[in-house]
């Protein structure tokens, strides 16, 4: 149930025990029975039917995906596109975010999410459908698929706040954190099947098999959005409550909250400024190492093995572990690992630092998602979600974007440099900020 604004500013507020806290007492030294413990309690979330369920439809969903995420920048390179069309075609599937994931966080506040999810989950299917029909008429145009991507993008700032809503509904609010961090270790695992069933197929029939398994990977998911998902039920209106705060009013009381918004700055931070390394890796790895698909599915599964890392080291780590020091610690992580990864002069120096950047970016991102899941206000949630896919898309897009024009005139190389050693100084200056707020009590209701 939703609070008045007044009800959320007055919510008890406590100093978090990581400002004061000696190590041991925080939680951060864990013995490893504490952690094995941890990490079986969090693992008992796959043998519940629903959770499990939703697990397993978004590992294949996820895995289509990532398919086709490493065909498609191929295909383009085929096609003769530029590193900027390159960066264009990832911001035209991030961009729409901008202007419509929080249109998508109301969605999932205010309508079934059900149907928001099956509604635009079915639109974007038929999205790589189309990729394989051109493929097969012989007509396909890089510019063609640049504009799939925007009907891609479109339906994902709409349908995400949904998804994202997913696990805070279906498991208790005490597991939200480990709920998270299972689906991270799903999105991770498909990060490292899914390019490597991609390089399969690019080498033995084309990449038009990777689209073929990406459309076909979205129906079990959508069949078990539809079954896990409580129905929907319009809130009654109660004599003397408050009328209800238009969007912009409510994203403004999110982003009035400074744990909420350092939250939000650290991972826009990293998505505008780290993110575009898996960008534009089929460019460092056929521009300045001359490899091929092969090595270039290699290069995507290790940034995808790092993640699975990331998210099953979190499986151990108990709930009073401060993610706020995890996501602040682990962003500078990826910045300087970005900078290594720019000076690099080998192509088998890439995939280790791909696996710490994986991991860093996992730890990070899981991190602040979980403090801003647990600490939001229930009438909220969708909303919050809304703004945090608003961080990491909308970041992702922009950095896309300029770092494609620095791309073209610096080279891959010294953009990323660039790009690492801007993070360096914006997450040093975020984490002093941020460490000096305090954190409210989690909401009970």
């Amino acid at each position: 149930m939703a609070q008045s604004e007044a009800a959320i500013g007055t919510r008890r507020i406590h100093r978090p025990k990581d400002l004061s806290a000696s190590p041991a007492r925080r939680g951060l030294r864990q013995t490893v029975p504490s952690v094995i413990k941890t990490f079986r309690e969090s693992l008992s979330l796959l043998a519940t039917r629903r959770f499990g369920t939703f697990w397993f439809a978004s590992l294949l969903s996820s895995i289509g995906t990532w398919a086709q995420q490493v065909a498609e920048p191929w295909l383009l390179l085929t096609l003769g596109a530029s590193p900027f069309l390159i960066g264009l075609d990832s911001f035209a599937s991030n961009a729409p975010v901008w202007l419509l994931t929080l249109v998508g966080g109301v969605l999932a506040d205010r309508a079934d999410r059900r149907r928001v999810i099956a509604l635009f989950q079915s639109i974007q299917m038929l999205c790589p459908a189309a990729i394989v029909v051109l493929l097969v008429t012989g007509t396909v145009h890089p510019w063609m698929i640049i504009v799939l991507s925007v009907v891609v993008g479109v339906t994902d700032a709409l349908s995400m706040p949904s998804f994202q809503s997913i696990v805070p509904s279906i498991v208790k609010r005490e597991q939200i954190g480990r709920g998270l961090a299972l689906n991270s270790t799903q999105f991770n695992l498909s990060r490292i099947l899914g390019p490597s069933i991609a390089g399969v197929l690019m080498a033995s029939v084309g990449a038009m098999a990777c689209f073929v398994v990406s459309a076909a990977s979205y129906v079990p998911f959508i069949g078990v959005a539809l079954w896990i998902l409580p129905r929907w039920t319009p809130e009654p209106k109660r004599a003397g409550a408050p009328p209800r705060r238009s969007p912009l009013s409510s994203i403004g009381l999110i982003l009035r909250q400074p744990h909420l918004r350092g939250a939000l700055l650290t991972v826009l931070a990293t998505s505008l400024l780290c993110a575009p390394l898996v960008t534009f890796t089929p460019v460092l790895v056929m521009d300045v190492f001359h490899g091929d698909a092969a090595r270039f599915s290699t290069a995507v599964a290790a940034f995808g093995a790092g993640g699975l890392l990331g998210a099953a080291g979190l499986l151990g780590i108990a709930p009073e572990v401060s993610r706020r020091r995890l996501s602040s610690g682990f962003a500078l992580s990826y910045g300087v690992l970005l900078v290594l990864t720019a000076i690099n002069p080998w192509f088998w120096g890439l995939p280790p630092l791909l696996v710490f950047a994986g991991a860093s970016m996992t730890v990070s991102n899981t991190a602040a998602n979980s403090l801003l899941q647990a600490t939001a206000a229930p009438g909220l949630l969708g909303q919050t979600v809304s703004l945090y896919m608003l961080a990491v898309r909308g970041g992702i897009s922009l950095g896309a974007l300029l770092t494609g024009a620095t791309v073209g005139l610096l080279g891959v190389q010294h953009a990323l440099l660039l790009n690492g050693l801007l993070a360096v100084a914006a997450q040093l200056a975020l984490a002093w900020m941020w460490a000096r707020t305090p954190i409210p009590a989690p909401d009970p209701s």
